[in-house]
């Protein structure tokens, strides 16, 4: 019902619009019903003489996932890659389904920005999402509906209270509403309280985090600077800049290891906190934060063919063939040589340099952090350490002057070089 009457009140608004309407709908295949439901956004939207286009996805859950958060994920994600740039997707939340989300939120024992529910307009993939009915009731949409004689389908999803939003709907709401029938409207302007403390937090959160982030990248932030803010801006500015790097969130007994085992550990100690979808370490005076590191064989070697692009474990290596700084392609039989990994002990004199180098002295030198340094693409030729992209070229395989040479790019490096 609620996207039946958003989609018909935009249609009697159309006129006014400067931008053409369109429809989506996703079909989760969960549902036996399922291939009805999408008989009928046809119908509906043939009768309005919208554009629709209905995507089909497999939104089964996986074992020990809430099936309600898995496939409102799976939803998302796909029509995230639907939204192009400069356009908007409009969904039918209302008034009550702001409410529902934040008792759901509390109960789970959320902050303000989780209290702060769903807000009205929001960025989303390369355009943005709004939500024009929160101003709106359920029963105001269902008025709504009825008066305009529109035909929907119910979801009989919606009244499984097994699922944690029917439960709220359906058993908690009529027993709070007989003693407070305006509860909706309250905990509605309760939530909007919320954005605003969670907005303020923002921006004390953007304030430290100039303080203490490094001048090229996210990926790092002074952990010295970050001990001398008290706790609460210390979790705050945390929270805020792994949200910027579009992690997942810690919850709090993750936030207390971040806080007790990595900032405020030992100068000498290389911690890390793990959750789902993110870990923080720290090297030295700076915290890391990125997804949890993929399985790894140190040991692979790989044939690389220079004329063709060559994706690695961070980004992908690309070869030119020019002339002078580069490996001479005299020295690279049948335009190829081979990708190893770091294994230990591994020396390199660099161009320009008098002697060789400890390869792990040279990385300690970059500030490359230990958890990284096995997982540098490095360049072989007949077995030995011919260049580490972007960085050294060994001198005995270095292109001179106008010799025919290789010039390697790392698109990547930048993730493992942060300095």
């Amino acid at each position: 019902m609620d996207s039946h009457v958003l989609l018909h009140s935009m249609v009697n608004l159309k006129d006014d619009l400067t931008a053409p309407i369109s429809a989506v709908h996703v079909n989760h295949g969960i549902s036996s019903h399922a291939g009805s439901w999408a008989r009928h956004c046809r119908e509906i939207c043939s009768i309005l003489g919208v554009k629709l286009d209905i995507i089909e996805i497999d939104a089964r859950c996986p074992p020990g996932e809430s099936p309600e958060s898995w496939a409102r994920r799976k939803r998302y994600a796909v029509l995230t890659e639907h939204i192009g740039e400069e356009r908007i997707l409009l969904t039918a939340h209302h008034k009550d389904d702001q409410a529902e989300t934040l008792l759901l939120q509390l109960f789970r024992g959320a902050g303000p920005a989780g209290l702060a529910a769903m807000p009205v307009t929001q960025s989303f993939g390369q355009g943005w999402h709004c939500r024009p009915l929160l101003d709106f009731s359920r029963l105001d949409l269902r008025q709504y509906a009825l008066q305009h004689d529109l035909h929907w389908i119910e979801d009989e999803s919606n009244q499984d209270t097994g699922f944690d939003r029917n439960y709220i709907r359906h058993q908690l709401f009529p027993v709070i509403k007989q003693h407070w029938p305006g509860v909706i409207t309250t905990l509605a302007r309760a939530s909007q309280h919320q954005a605003e403390v969670s907005e303020l937090q923002d921006q004390l959160a953007r304030l430290d985090l100039a303080g203490i982030a490094d001048a090229d990248s996210l990926v790092k932030i002074n952990n010295n600077i970050l001990k001398s803010l008290n706790l609460y801006r210390q979790k705050n500015v945390l929270r805020y800049w792994l949200h910027l790097l579009q992690l997942p969130l810690p919850d709090a007994g993750h936030m207390h290891h971040i806080i007790e085992d990595v900032v405020n550990s030992g100068a000498d100690a290389t911690p890390c906190v793990t959750w789902p979808g993110a870990e923080v370490r720290r090297y030295r005076e700076y915290l890391y934060a990125a997804t949890p590191l993929s399985k790894h064989d140190p040991e692979q070697i790989i044939t690389w063919d220079l004329e063709q692009p060559l994706t690695v474990l961070h980004g992908r290596l690309f070869a030119r063939l020019g002339q002078g700084q580069g490996i001479k392609a005299s020295h690279c039989r049948n335009n190829s040589l081979e990708i190893r990994y770091r294994s230990g002990g591994e020396t390199i004199q660099p161009a320009g340099r008098d002697y060789h180098h400890e390869l792990k002295k040279l990385l300690q030198d970059q500030g490359v952090p230990p958890w990284l340094r096995d997982r540098i693409p490095l360049l072989y030729i007949n077995g030995r350490l011919a260049a580490v992209p972007g960085k050294w070229i060994a001198q005995e395989f270095i292109g001179q002057h106008d010799e025919p040479s290789w010039q390697i790019r790392w698109e990547g490096m930048e993730r493992i070089f942060p300095v």
